[in-house]
Protein backbone atom coordinates (compact mmCIF):
# COMPACT_ATOMS: atom_id res chain seq x y z
CA UNK A 1 0.00 0.00 0.00
CA UNK A 2 0.93 3.55 -0.54
CA UNK A 3 1.95 5.69 2.19
CA UNK A 4 0.05 6.27 4.83
CA UNK A 5 -1.60 9.67 6.24
CA UNK A 6 -2.04 10.21 10.32
CA UNK A 7 -5.17 12.00 11.22
CA UNK A 8 -3.31 15.07 13.49
CA UNK A 9 -6.95 16.96 14.12
CA UNK A 10 -10.06 15.23 14.36
CA UNK A 11 -13.55 16.57 13.18
CA UNK A 12 -17.04 15.91 12.96
CA UNK A 13 -19.74 15.75 9.90
CA UNK A 14 -23.29 14.97 9.47
CA UNK A 15 -25.28 12.82 6.76
CA UNK A 16 -29.20 13.09 6.42
CA UNK A 17 -31.53 10.30 4.52
CA UNK A 18 -34.87 10.25 4.60
CA UNK A 19 -34.61 11.74 8.05
CA UNK A 20 -32.22 9.46 10.01
CA UNK A 21 -29.11 11.56 11.00
CA UNK A 22 -25.82 10.51 10.90
CA UNK A 23 -23.15 11.98 12.70
CA UNK A 24 -19.54 10.73 12.48
CA UNK A 25 -17.00 11.89 15.07
CA UNK A 26 -13.45 11.48 13.97
CA UNK A 27 -10.46 11.33 16.52
CA UNK A 28 -6.89 10.64 16.91
CA UNK A 29 -5.77 7.77 18.17
CA UNK A 30 -2.42 5.86 18.90
CA UNK A 31 -3.67 2.30 20.86
CA UNK A 32 -6.52 0.44 20.82
CA UNK A 33 -6.87 1.14 23.94
CA UNK A 34 -7.43 4.79 23.03
CA UNK A 35 -10.15 3.87 20.55
CA UNK A 36 -11.69 2.15 23.19
CA UNK A 37 -12.48 4.69 25.51
CA UNK A 38 -13.22 7.37 22.98
CA UNK A 39 -15.88 5.02 20.92
CA UNK A 40 -17.47 4.55 25.36
CA UNK A 41 -17.31 8.53 25.59
CA UNK A 42 -19.34 9.03 22.18
CA UNK A 43 -21.53 6.30 23.36
CA UNK A 44 -22.28 7.85 26.66
CA UNK A 45 -22.66 11.37 24.56
CA UNK A 46 -24.88 10.27 22.28
CA UNK A 47 -27.16 7.64 25.05
CA UNK A 48 -30.28 8.12 23.17
CA UNK A 49 -29.27 7.46 19.90
CA UNK A 50 -30.36 4.02 17.82
CA UNK A 51 -26.98 3.25 16.80
CA UNK A 52 -23.35 4.11 17.64
CA UNK A 53 -21.22 2.07 15.11
CA UNK A 54 -17.58 2.20 14.98
CA UNK A 55 -14.41 2.06 12.85
CA UNK A 56 -10.53 2.51 14.01
CA UNK A 57 -7.06 1.61 12.08
CA UNK A 58 -3.90 2.21 14.31
CA UNK A 59 -0.10 1.59 13.04
CA UNK A 60 2.75 3.18 10.94
CA UNK A 61 1.14 1.54 8.09
CA UNK A 62 -2.19 0.72 9.67
CA UNK A 63 -1.46 -2.61 10.75
CA UNK A 64 -4.37 -3.19 13.63
CA UNK A 65 -8.20 -2.39 12.41
CA UNK A 66 -11.47 -2.57 14.00
CA UNK A 67 -15.30 -2.16 13.48
CA UNK A 68 -18.61 -2.62 14.70
CA UNK A 69 -22.09 -2.24 13.19
CA UNK A 70 -23.48 -2.14 16.47
CA UNK A 71 -26.91 -3.44 15.76
CA UNK A 72 -27.34 -2.29 12.28
CA UNK A 73 -27.45 -5.39 9.43
CA UNK A 74 -24.04 -6.50 9.56
CA UNK A 75 -21.87 -5.27 7.05
CA UNK A 76 -23.75 -2.15 6.31
CA UNK A 77 -21.72 0.20 9.08
CA UNK A 78 -18.72 -0.76 10.34
CA UNK A 79 -16.96 -2.19 7.25
CA UNK A 80 -18.16 0.35 5.31
CA UNK A 81 -16.79 3.09 7.68
CA UNK A 82 -13.82 1.40 8.19
CA UNK A 83 -13.23 0.92 3.78
CA UNK A 84 -13.15 4.64 3.95
CA UNK A 85 -10.09 5.30 6.37
CA UNK A 86 -8.32 2.42 4.81
CA UNK A 87 -9.04 3.84 1.27
CA UNK A 88 -8.01 7.43 2.47
CA UNK A 89 -4.73 5.82 3.95
CA UNK A 90 -5.72 7.58 7.04
CA UNK A 91 -3.79 5.95 10.53
CA UNK A 92 -4.27 6.06 14.12
CA UNK A 93 -7.77 7.45 13.64
CA UNK A 94 -11.16 6.17 15.12
CA UNK A 95 -14.24 7.37 13.94
CA UNK A 96 -17.90 6.60 15.51
CA UNK A 97 -21.05 7.49 13.67
CA UNK A 98 -23.94 7.92 15.50
CA UNK A 99 -27.51 7.19 14.07
CA UNK A 100 -31.09 8.84 14.73
CA UNK A 101 -33.48 6.58 13.53
CA UNK A 102 -35.70 8.98 10.98
CA UNK A 103 -38.55 6.22 10.69
CA UNK A 104 -37.60 4.74 7.03
CA UNK A 105 -35.84 1.83 6.66
CA UNK A 106 -32.88 2.40 4.25
CA UNK A 107 -32.09 -1.00 2.95
CA UNK A 108 -28.54 -2.22 2.89
CA UNK A 109 -26.92 -0.18 -0.29
CA UNK A 110 -28.88 3.28 1.76
CA UNK A 111 -26.66 2.33 5.15
CA UNK A 112 -23.96 1.50 3.42
CA UNK A 113 -23.88 4.72 1.59
CA UNK A 114 -24.89 6.92 4.43
CA UNK A 115 -22.26 6.00 6.59
CA UNK A 116 -19.62 5.94 4.53
CA UNK A 117 -20.45 9.83 3.51
CA UNK A 118 -20.78 10.89 7.35
CA UNK A 119 -17.25 9.15 7.39
CA UNK A 120 -16.37 11.22 4.63
CA UNK A 121 -17.76 14.76 5.80
CA UNK A 122 -16.10 14.11 8.95
CA UNK A 123 -12.22 13.47 7.29
CA UNK A 124 -13.03 16.63 5.31
CA UNK A 125 -13.14 18.43 8.38
CA UNK A 126 -10.39 17.15 9.99
CA UNK A 127 -6.54 17.62 9.59
CA UNK A 128 -4.39 14.98 7.97
CA UNK A 129 -0.51 14.60 7.41
CA UNK A 130 1.96 12.66 5.86
CA UNK A 131 4.63 11.70 8.49
CA UNK A 132 8.19 11.42 6.78
CA UNK A 133 11.37 9.22 8.31
CA UNK A 134 13.98 11.38 7.61
CA UNK A 135 17.25 13.08 9.23
CA UNK A 136 18.46 16.20 11.39
CA UNK A 137 21.26 17.62 9.90
CA UNK A 138 23.74 20.42 11.45
CA UNK A 139 26.25 21.91 9.24
CA UNK A 140 28.66 24.57 10.74
CA UNK A 141 30.12 26.71 7.78
CA UNK A 142 31.46 30.35 7.31
CA UNK A 143 29.29 33.42 6.39
CA UNK A 144 30.47 33.22 2.19
CA UNK A 145 28.83 29.73 2.31
CA UNK A 146 25.79 30.56 4.17
CA UNK A 147 24.43 32.10 1.37
CA UNK A 148 25.50 28.99 -0.99
CA UNK A 149 23.27 26.56 1.15
CA UNK A 150 20.51 28.66 1.67
CA UNK A 151 19.97 29.47 -2.34
CA UNK A 152 20.77 25.58 -2.73
CA UNK A 153 18.42 24.26 -0.11
CA UNK A 154 15.55 26.94 -1.78
CA UNK A 155 16.02 25.37 -5.12
CA UNK A 156 15.76 21.90 -4.00
CA UNK A 157 13.00 21.93 -1.51
CA UNK A 158 15.31 21.69 1.33
CA UNK A 159 14.01 22.76 4.88
CA UNK A 160 15.92 24.65 6.92
CA UNK A 161 14.75 24.92 10.67
CA UNK A 162 17.22 26.85 12.17
CA UNK A 163 20.31 29.30 11.40
CA UNK A 164 22.72 30.36 14.38
CA UNK A 165 24.99 33.41 13.74
CA UNK A 166 28.20 33.46 15.52
CA UNK A 167 31.78 33.81 14.66
CA UNK A 168 30.70 31.24 12.18
CA UNK A 169 26.95 29.63 11.16
CA UNK A 170 25.21 27.04 11.61
CA UNK A 171 22.74 25.38 10.00
CA UNK A 172 19.76 23.08 10.80
CA UNK A 173 18.21 21.46 8.49
CA UNK A 174 16.01 18.28 7.83
CA UNK A 175 15.45 16.12 4.79
CA UNK A 176 14.45 12.89 4.31
CA UNK A 177 17.88 11.87 2.06
CA UNK A 178 20.55 13.06 4.72
CA UNK A 179 23.47 11.35 2.27
CA UNK A 180 22.14 13.02 -0.48
CA UNK A 181 22.54 16.40 1.09
CA UNK A 182 25.50 15.97 2.63
CA UNK A 183 26.95 15.36 -0.62
CA UNK A 184 25.63 18.31 -2.25
CA UNK A 185 26.83 20.94 0.65
CA UNK A 186 30.13 19.41 0.29
CA UNK A 187 30.04 20.42 -3.24
CA UNK A 188 28.69 23.44 -3.29
CA UNK A 189 31.34 24.17 -0.10
CA UNK A 190 34.10 22.66 -1.75
CA UNK A 191 34.21 20.59 1.43
CA UNK A 192 34.86 23.76 3.44
CA UNK A 193 31.60 23.55 5.08
CA UNK A 194 31.39 21.05 7.91
CA UNK A 195 28.37 18.32 8.17
CA UNK A 196 27.73 16.50 11.56
CA UNK A 197 26.33 13.13 11.89
CA UNK A 198 22.81 13.14 10.84
CA UNK A 199 20.16 12.04 13.48
CA UNK A 200 17.24 10.51 12.80
CA UNK A 201 13.36 11.70 13.19
CA UNK A 202 10.21 11.89 12.47
CA UNK A 203 8.35 14.93 11.09
CA UNK A 204 5.49 16.56 9.26
CA UNK A 205 4.97 19.63 7.30
CA UNK A 206 1.95 21.81 9.91
CA UNK A 207 0.97 24.93 8.28
CA UNK A 208 4.01 25.85 6.54
CA UNK A 209 6.26 24.70 9.26
CA UNK A 210 8.02 21.55 10.67
CA UNK A 211 6.95 19.27 13.78
CA UNK A 212 8.82 16.71 14.81
CA UNK A 213 7.22 13.28 16.36
CA UNK A 214 8.66 10.37 18.33
CA UNK A 215 7.66 7.68 15.82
Amino acid sequence: MSEWLTLYKGGVGEYEEKKSRFIATLEPVSSEEAATEFIASIKKKYWDARHNCSAFVIGSGGEKTRCSDDGEPSGTAGRPMLNVLVGEHITNACVVVTRYFGGTLLGTGGLVRAYSAAVKEAIANSEVIRKQHGSILTIDCDYNDHGKIVNMAAKNGYIITDTDFGQNVRITMVSDDAGKLTSEITDITSARAKCHEPVPTVYAMIENSVHFFDK
